[in-house]
């Protein structure tokens, strides 16, 4: 299926003469583009919200450097989901591993970048919505800093854990357009440590930690010290709990005017999430604030100046399209397991493809100190030209 938004068809040249001339980037239909309606892949967002009169600043940075725009791509409703599937507009195609999902919730932009519809694509990440994709399309993606980038013209979901972020084919195209979005040169230096979260490789499914070695190897030859750490010593589960429950809590908050004024439209997962949400107790909000603070504690231990930590992006390759309801809330458990960190942390963090089981991709993940995105671009080139 297209990735695409059905019934749009939009083109806006880049400026000529730009560091990003010559390259198409689609946006996802959570960014603002003057002149046509923002959907957020709900049927009922765009009729009962403005047509935006000015562009999301990620397109309007993008625009300026040169590159095309060639249209808005389909996203998890509001982006509440992770395996891209949208009940409204339909999958997108995983070109990587047809049958199954590309993975969300910026599912169209990984699915037109997969395709070689464009060179690059701007997503969102809040819980994984642009590392779980990368994974499971075989993809460049990169969550960066929390707050580090202008989120102006971009529908929130969580605003504490939000980003934008990004997707390309190959490290060069990735680079390229990174330093134009964060504004910074890729760092001339490679890491000096490497930490290896064991508990993480663990959790992933016995193939895919397999699957990963041959990467992990080929980055222990290029940073000169490498040692194995725990990321999370409360476990993995924790975390995750922690997250899935401030990030719906945050959600319900961002759409409870629009949902109580309007009555939209959802589909059953999405409406229950919401419901679920609002009726989280305090107490569990409080517990969750609290391991959020372990967790920002936890990674500034693990990651001073000069240092990455390596995970598996995603602890399997993606699963069928068209799973029942009762099969999936495991498999996005399990997802967001090794996600949570991202929106708890704070740091930014990228997926490097290069690693397949059965044929499907996974991606194996970098994190590093906040602000140290350069490092992460620098650690990717170096790992496509080993």
């Amino acid at each position: 299926m297209s990735p695409f938004v059905p019934g749009t068809e939009i083109r806006i040249e880049g400026s000529p003469g730009g560091p990003l001339s010559g390259l198409r980037f689609a946006a996802k239909d959570l960014f603002d583009i003057a002149g046509h309606p923002t959907g957020g892949g709900n049927p009922d967002w765009a009729r009962q919200n403005p047509v935006p009169t000015r562009h999301a600043w990620a397109v309007q940075t993008l625009l300026d450097a040169g590159a095309t725009l060639v249209g808005k791509t389909i996203t998890d409703e509001v982006s509440l989901g992770i395996l891209g599937e949208n009940a409204f507009e339909g999958t997108p195609l995983n070109p990587a591993a047809p049958g199954h999902v590309p993975g969300g919730s910026s599912s169209g932009s990984a699915s037109a970048v997969a395709q070689g519809l464009c060179e690059t694509a701007l997503g969102t990440d809040t819980g994984g919505s642009v590392r779980v994709p990368a994974s499971f399309c075989g993809l460049y993606g990169i969550r960066p800093t929390h707050g580090r980038l202008d989120l102006t013209g971009m529908l929130p979901q969580a605003p504490s854990s939000d980003t934008t972020g990004w997707f390309a084919r190959d490290a060069a195209t990735f680079a390229r357009v990174s330093e134009v979005l964060l504004q910074e040169k890729v760092a001339e230096a490679l890491p000096a440590r490497l930490v290896v979260a064991t508990d993480a490789f663990g959790f992933a499914e016995p193939e895919t930690a397999a699957a990963l070695q041959p990467m992990l190897d080929r980055l222990k030859r290029i940073v000169p010290e490498w040692r194995e750490e725990v990321l999370a010593p409360p476990g993995l589960v924790a975390w995750g709990r922690a997250q899935r429950t401030l990030q719906p809590v945050e959600a319900w908050e961002t759409f409870r005017e629009w949902v109580e004024r309007d009555n939209p439209r959802f589909a059953f997962s999405v409406a229950r999430g919401l419901v679920m949400a609002a009726a989280t107790p305090e107490v569990e909000r409080g517990w969750a604030a609290l391991t959020r603070q372990e967790v920002r504690g936890r990674l500034r231990h693990l990651l001073p100046p000069g240092s990455v930590l390596a995970l598996p992006t995603t602890p399997f390759p993606a699963p069928k399209a068209g799973l029942p309801l009762s099969a999936l809330n495991p498999i996005r458990d399990q997802i967001l397991c090794l996600c949570a960190l991202g929106g708890l942390a704070g740091h930014p963090q990228v997926s490097l493809p290069g690693a397949t089981v059965q044929g499907r991709p996974v991606g194996l993940s970098l994190i590093a100190a906040r602000g140290a995105e350069t490092l992460l671009l620098r650690t990717a080139l170096a790992m496509e030209n080993a």
